[in-house]
């Protein structure tokens, strides 16, 4: 059983032993303390036509399991975005961008040790769809190339960037571009030993280490280590 709060997986090695032996002594178990399984969110099914979990779906492709992105978790990722956008068409490009950035990265780091690449990809293109469109509509008397130049940049090797400049007081600048999920680096997840026991001291420098190498992956985390 993998458990996350108050989801978790159970595998077995037959439909029949699952639906005639595992899920009764669930049920029973969870009735004992006044708790239903939730009928929209059981099934059973084989691990190779997939199932969704926290926001991934996990199943086997010719005997490999691969993790990806759901579907339904990032179309919910997409509407957000779009409803951001329209509930600013009339704001700066600036603060839309300062707005968008830590959806766009959250989601981004959330997925980025799973095989989230060609979704990342995926969902830059949208998000440069629904951006193009928020810019058209605030000026329908201008050509595709004005609204191109005005809020799409180049950037090193990159055309049609998204990016502002917002000036400040004191007569500075600060330029604020709009995140790439496909720059995240899919960094994979170290599995914990099983034997490992966090509560046996002889365990100590192992957990560390895996705790030093977690605060590594970002500048804060070094900086607190």
């Amino acid at each position: 059983m993998m458990r996350y709060a108050d989801d978790f997986i159970i595998t077995g090695h037959s439909k029949e032993w699952l639906e005639q032996g595992v899920k009764p002594a669930v049920v029973e178990f969870l009735a004992e303390r006044g708790l239903v399984l939730s009928p929209e969110k059981t099934r059973v099914t084989h691990i190779r036509k997939g199932f969704d979990f926290l926001g991934w779906n996990i199943r086997k492709y010719n005997g490999t399991p691969l993790i990806k992105p759901s579907k339904t978790n990032v179309k919910t990722h997409l509407d957000k975005i779009r409803d951001v956008i329209k509930a600013n068409k009339s704001a700066k490009q600036a603060n839309l961008i300062k707005l968008l950035n830590p959806i766009l990265r959250g989601w981004a780091n959330y997925h980025s040790h799973v095989v989230a690449k060609e979704t990342f990809s995926r969902n830059d293109k949208r998000v440069w769809s629904m951006l193009w469109r928020w810019a058209a509509r605030r000026h329908p008397n201008k050509g595709a190339r004005w609204v191109k130049y005005k809020y799409f940049k180049t950037r090193g090797t990159r055309n049609w960037v998204f990016a502002a400049t917002e000036k400040r007081k004191g007569g500075t600048q600060k330029e604020h571009v709009l995140l790439y999920q496909a720059d995240t680096l899919i960094k994979r997840h170290l599995k914990i030993k099983a034997r490992a026991n966090p509560h046996d001291l002889q365990w100590k420098p192992y957990f560390e280490s895996r705790w030093g190498m977690k605060m590594l992956n970002s500048s804060k985390s070094r900086s607190k280590l």
